[in-house]
């Protein structure tokens, strides 16, 4: 894949942003010991996990070794058995999915779960639905992916795979979270897209006001964003290191089926 590119916006909004809002590199979500179970089975097994500002961590594995309930766990969609979980400091782990949105967490689902029979518009609002009164949809949004201005009164569900996907990161952005979580970005989008949505996450780590985690099967893209990584097996994590370290690390060959 070609070099990191970095891009720079002219918009008034998208440069009143860029001032880091918290210290570069702190540590903005931290997993200690953390463990769920399914039934009998030991699906997360005493897992530790740092994601920090102005970084993008790579989460790697092969399918079905956690890293989807991971990220639930981390949102709140299923409880952990034991151990913590913080966000800039404070303790989530008890808290509602609900609530730690509002704290500052957007989450791009697996398979985009966008509403298809809602307009651009309307889904990209409904990113702002825990905001009070009518919060705008940021400018900036229509920046980093152009295609939704155009098609801001298109059904969500008349979109190609690609532009869902941007709606989706779109919508995630729309209330600017310290903590962006993805999972799966590039499943089923063209090349031209997945390079579109690479710049923008690196775009979105530079400007250090956010840490971004990704939980990602395509290694090469992987690799070309991963300022730090962690790879899964069996619901541990085996491997962690720095992203310029994983071709050296033989990460590639952690993952590969």
């Amino acid at each position: 894949m070609a070099a990191k590119s970095t891009v720079t916006l002219q918009s008034p909004l998208f440069a009143a942003k860029a001032a880091p809002t918290c210290p570069s590199h702190a540590i903005m979500l931290e997993l200690k010991d953390v463990n769920q179970y399914y039934g009998g089975s030991h699906i997360l097994r005493n897992v530790a996990l740092e994601a920090k500002v102005g970084e993008i961590t790579v989460v790697l594995g092969r399918n079905g070794v956690g890293k989807t309930t991971l990220l639930k766990s981390i949102m709140g969609v299923v409880p952990i058995k034991s151990g913590s979980i913080t966000l800039d400091g404070q303790a989530i782990q008890k808290e509602t999915s609900y609530e730690r949105v509002r704290r500052g967490i957007g989450f791009v689902p697996q398979g985009r779960e966008i509403f298809g029979r809602l307009t651009v518009e309307d889904n990209l609002k409904m990113g702002l639905a825990y905001k009070s009164g009518r919060a705008p949809i940021p400018a900036e949004l229509f920046e980093l992916f152009p295609v939704l201005k155009q098609m801001l009164n298109r059904r969500g569900g008349d979109l190609s795979g690609g532009q869902q996907q941007q709606l989706a990161i779109a919508r995630a952005l729309a209330a600017n979270p310290k903590l962006l979580i993805l999972d799966e970005p590039t499943e089923g989008i063209q090349p031209s897209v997945i390079k579109d949505i690479g710049r923008v996450l690196r775009l979105l780590a530079d400007r250090k006001t956010m840490a971004i985690v990704l939980v990602e099967q395509y290694y090469d893209f992987a690799a070309e964003l991963a300022d730090q990584y962690v790879v899964m097996e069996r619901g541990e994590v085996i491997k962690r290191g720095r992203g310029a370290d994983m071709a050296a690390d033989g990460a590639r060959q952690l993952v590969s089926i």
